[in-house]
Formats: structure tokens, C-alpha cells, sequence
């Protein structure tokens, strides 16, 4: 037979994770939530903070670029109100008046032109050969012609170079006439450039068609019906800035927020992408990550240590109780040696008579002179062999009680529990016979082996036997101890027909130190030993009882996994067979 395995270290390695786990959970739950309730609600602030910095941005710009073009608006149009139309063609009327201009405002006007109304430029100043130019099918003469003023978008025109113009009519002498002046577009697009911030935050300005009316800072193709939405949504005047976080052309989540210029005419978008918007989040997010790795490094070496140390105290003191409980099993095992004392006495008893009587005898024959004949040798080798005989007989009851008194080793080892049972039967037989019980047992054949404490479970069977015969001490009756196999169990009763137990004690017949005997006779410790022994090793005990009809014990023992294995070898060798 080969000895199992204890499973108290694989026991406590099971605690010792459990106990980590538990830990771990324990401490990390509120840790992480409470994280996660900052992070979130971090998160949302921030989100709030850079969509309120950006939107005053892009309204800052927007107030700051039509203030720009009212500006000049004004500026032309107050120039009109001092031209005189009828000299206006004599030379270098044009060109003092865009001298003016340029000497009060600066260089942002490129030129300055004057038309009739049938679009034949009349006068013109600047840079570029524009002179006698027509404009009678240009866009911006014809929307210009039929409003007081009019900015147009930003086209090549004749020069082949992108700029806009800014148009005031006037009417002199019933005609009207209109007054032109070409922005720098230079100037014009850095009042956009400098709208930039981070990595990749820079600002544009589309017209309705999607063409731009500055130049990207970056080179890429707008899509039309995405900025249509946008002049939908703040024309409908819900909101002053419109603001959406979308996937832009190239799969880069961005955030867009726009504004309307120039009367609704023109839209201006500034672009970022959200990873650099909320680049200060993610690095909170990454240090708040760091902290709480750290935190759970801490928090599992903790577990781990603090669960070690827990376990090994455990383990000591469940060391120190299973020393107690050998002591106590000990203990009870030397009160069930008492008790057997009557018995095992009246046993020893009669060979020691047989044997003074025969040494007597031998001292007669011996005192008589009667060792010379051949009659009184053969009495005298009758008579030794006699005292040997029943030497040997008490050598073999003291050797079985010194053998049961001495077996202190509670290792688990797989033995086969007839034997057992048949030698504590054995031990108890004279008790019993003294009692007047009679004692039998019941064993079937070729039991499987279970594993278990041959010694602890010695001591059940003698506990269980020497409280029945307790009981039936002053009446007598019968004691049967059974054993067989069922599944993959050993079902062992020990019956009796004594008075039986009151049904109130039953609930309570195996707590410690819970007794009927009077006091002085019991501790109240062999049913509440025996209920450990038994559990310890994986199996179950029961009692069911009837006063003045007796009480039965079934214990039930697993069968050791070897030899079910072997069993079912067996089997399938036999049905093969």
C-alpha cells in the first residue's frame, strides 16, 4: 500500500490564494473606483475647460476678422464720399487717392480702382495693368452693382493671384458708380494663421462652395456636405459657435469648431486633433495609471506577505490543535485502556491460575522425590508445557493491549479495516463477556482499502464499543459491528439493543464535553473525537436511536483512490474475461 498525500499544504497554498485574492479584491475595488469617479469626472472638466477656450477663441477671431472687414468697408466708403466723379479719369486721381488710403490705413489695400455701371473700370491705381479692365460679367460688379457695399470671396481675377475686393456703390448724378479696392491677402490670411495652438490646432476659412478663403497651414481637400452642416446648423441660430468631435479625411479623430463670417457668407473652422486637445488629460491619465500600477504592486506584495504571514500562523496553530488532538485522542485512548482493565484482568487471570497451579504441582512432585521414573518426567514435561502454553496466552492479551496502548502515529496510510475492526473486537471481548453482551461482527470479505489513521480509527471502534457496553452494562444485551462496501464508500455500523439515547440528546450527542454518565465517569470527549477522526478523513458518522429499542452508529469511509483504480481494473480483466 502506498501512502497518500496530505493535503494540508495543498490546503493552505488554496487558503494562501484565497486570502491574496480576497485582498487584492478588497483593496483594489475602492481604489479603482474611486480613481475611475476622479478620472471621470477630471475628464469631463477638462473637456468642458478646452471646449469653453476654444470656442472663445474662434468667437474672439470671428469678432476680430469682421471687425476687419467692417474696417475697411468703412474705410472705402469713406473715401467715396470725397471723390469727384466727373475728375476722377484725369491722371493721377486714382493713384493719390490709393496713396491716401495706404498713407491712413496702411498697405493691406493692393489697389484701388473706380467702375461705371455698365463694369468699364475708369480709373485704376496699384501694382498691376488693370487699366481700362471691364467687369460687366465678374461675379462680384454684378452683386456689387445692386448692394451699398459688397466683400467678395477670394478668386484669381485678371491677375491671376488669389485676393478679394471690397466694393462701395455710390450714385452721382443719377448714375451709379463703384469703388473698389483689392485686400493684401497676406495680411488678410495671417489674421487666421495666428490661430493656432498645439501640434495641429490651425484655423480656415471656407466659402459656401467648400473653397478656401485663407491658406491651410496643412494640405488637405474639405469635404463640402460636412461644412453645409455646419452653415445649417448656425444659421439656424441656436448657437453662435457650432462644435463637433468627428473622424476627419484621414481616420484622425479632431475636434471642429466653427463660426459664421462675412454675414453668413463665409465659415471659419478651426481643427485640432483630440489626442493633442486633450493631451494634458492623457498625461494625467497616464500618471493616475502609473500611481495605480504602483498602488497594486504595493497593494499585491502586501497580499502576499500579509497573506504568507497569516497562513503560517494558521498553520502553527492548526499544528498546535492537532497536538492537542492527538493528546486528547491519547488521552481517551488510555481511558479506554482503563476501562478494558476489568476485562483484560479477568482474562490474564486464568493462565496465571493454571500456571501456580501447575507450579505447585511441580513442587509437590519435586518435594515427594518423584522425578525418577519415566510417568513422572512425561508429568513434569506435561506441566512446563503447560506454563508455557499459558505464558504465551498472556504474553499475546498483554502484547495486543501494550500494541493498542502504544500506537501513537496518526499518519494516513491505506490499510484494509477488517482486520482492524476484528482486532478491537478482540481487546473488548472480555469486557463484554463481564458485561454480559454478547459482542459479534459481521465483516464482508476482501474489503477495499480506505486511507486513513490506523491508530485514530482504532480508537472510534473502541470509543463507539465502550459506550455501548456503558450502557448495556447492567441489563446485558447484544453488540454487532458490521462493515461492507457501497459505491465507492465502507458502511460500518456499530448496533446495539441497549435502552437507546433520548431523542432531545441525539442533537447534541457529538458536541465536546456533552455527556449522560454521572459525573466523574465521562468527560464528554470520545463522541466529539470521534466525529473529528472521522471528518478528518473525509467520511461521515451518524446516530439513530430508540429508547429501549437501542442506538446505531453508521460510519461511512471513502475508499482510497489506488484501489479504485485497481477495483475497476479488476472488473474490466473480469468481464473481458
Amino acid at each position: 500500500m502506498t501512502q497518500n498525500p496530505s493535503p494540508l499544504s495543498s490546503h493552505y497554498r488554496s487558503l494562501t490564494r484565497n486570502i491574496v485574492l480576497l485582498v487584492i479584491f478588497v483593496s483594489f475595488t475602492p481604489m479603482v473606483l474611486v480613481t475611475g469617479i476622479i478620472l471621470r469626472q477630471f475628464s469631463a472638466s477638462h473637456h468642458e475647460k478646452i471646449h469653453a477656450h476654444l470656442e472663445e477663441l474662434v468667437l474672439k477671431h470671428q469678432q476680430n476678422i469682421d471687425s476687419f472687414l467692417e474696417e475697411k468697408v468703412m474705410d472705402i466708403r469713406f473715401l467715396a464720399d470725397s471723390i469727384d466723379f466727373d475728375t476722377i479719369g484725369e491722371k493721377d486721381a486714382a493713384g493719390d487717392h490709393l496713396k491716401r488710403l495706404q498713407s491712413a490705413f496702411g498697405t493691406v489695400f493692393v489697389d484701388f480702382g473706380v467702375v461705371d455701371e455698365q463694369g468699364q473700370q475708369l480709373a485704376y491705381a496699384g501694382p498691376f495693368k488693370l487699366e481700362k479692365a471691364r467687369y460687366e460679367e465678374a461675379d462680384w460688379f454684378k452683386r456689387a452693382i445692386n448692394n451699398p457695399y459688397f466683400i467678395s470671396d477670394v478668386f484669381l481675377g485678371l491677375r491671376r493671384s488669389p485676393h478679394f475686393i471690397i466694393a462701395v456703390r455710390k450714385n452721382w448724378k443719377g448714375q451709379k458708380w463703384i469703388i473698389r479696392a483689392t485686400i493684401d491677402f497676406l495680411s488678410f490670411n495671417r489674421l487666421v494663421e495666428n490661430v493656432r495652438i498645439g501640434e495641429t490646432g490651425f484655423a480656415y476659412i471656407l466659402n459656401r462652395e467648400g473653397q478656401f478663403q485663407t491658406q491651410p497651414s496643412f494640405d488637405f481637400t474639405p469635404t463640402l456636405d460636412i461644412y453645409t452642416n455646419y452653415f445649417d446648423a448656425l444659421e439656424r441660430g441656436d448657437k453662435t459657435v457650432e462644435m463637433q468631435e468627428r473622424l476627419d479625411g484621414y481616420g484622425v479623430k479632431s475636434l471642429y469648431v466653427s463660426a459664421l463670417l462675412k454675414g453668413g457668407d463665409w465659415l471659419l473652422v478651426y481643427k485640432q486633433a483630440s489626442r493633442d486637445a486633450y493631451s494634458d488629460l492623457h498625461k494625467a491619465q497616464l500618471i493616475a495609471l502609473l500611481f495605480l500600477i504602483l498602488g497594486g504592486v504595493a497593494i499585491v506584495a502586501m497580499a502576499v506577505w500579509l497573506s504568507a504571514r497569516m497562513v503560517r500562523r494558521m498553520a502553527a496553530s492548526e499544528q498546535e490543535k492537532e497536538i492537542m488532538n492527538q493528546q486528547v485522542i491519547e488521552t481517551g485512548k488510555l481511558a479506554s485502556v482503563g476501562e478494558l482493565a476489568a476485562g483484560i484482568a479477568h482474562e490474564i487471570n486464568n493462565p496465571v491460575a493454571i500456571m501456580v497451579e501447575e507450579a505447585g504441582w511441580l513442587q509437590d512432585l519435586m518435594e515427594d522425590g518423584a522425578f525418577k521414573s519415566q510417568e513422572d518426567i512425561a508429568e513434569f514435561e506435561r506441566a512446563l508445557e503447560q506454563i508455557r502454553t499459558q505464558g504465551k496466552r498472556c504474553k499475546a492479551i498483554t502484547h495486543k493491549l501494550l500494541s493498542f496502548a502504544r500506537k501513537t502515529d496518526s499518519r494516513i496510510e491505506d490499510f484494509e479495516i477488517g482486520p482492524l475492526i476484528e482486532e478491537v473486537v478482540v481487546l473488548s471481548a472480555q469486557r463484554a463477556k463481564y458485561s454480559n453482551v454478547e459482542l459479534t461482527s459481521h465483516l464482508e470479505p476482501k474489503l477495499p482499502a480506505i486511507s486513513a489513521s490506523h491508530s485514530e480509527l482504532q480508537q472510534v471502534f473502541l470509543n463507539l464499543i465502550n459506550n455501548a457496553l456503558d450502557a448495556m452494562e447492567k441489563t446485558g444485551g447484544k453488540l454487532e459491528i458490521s462493515a461492507r462496501q457501497k459505491e465507492d464508500q465502507i458502511l460500518i455500523a456499530v448496533a446495539d439493543n441497549g435502552p437507546g439515547i433520548p431523542k432531545a440528546n441525539l442533537a447534541r450527542i457529538f458536541d465536546p464535553f456533552f455527556t449522560t454518565k454521572p459525573v466523574g465517569s465521562g468527560t464528554g470527549l470520545g463522541l466529539s473525537i470521534c466525529y473529528g477522526i472521522i471528518h478528518k478523513m473525509g467520511g461521515e458518522i451518524k446516530v439513530s436511536s430508540a429508547l429501549d429499542a437501542g442506538t446505531t452508529f453508521e460510519i461511512r469511509i471513502p475508499i482510497a483512490r489506488e484501489t479504485d483504480a485497481e477495483n475497476m481494473e479488476e472488473n474490466d480483466v473480469a468481464s473481458r474475461n
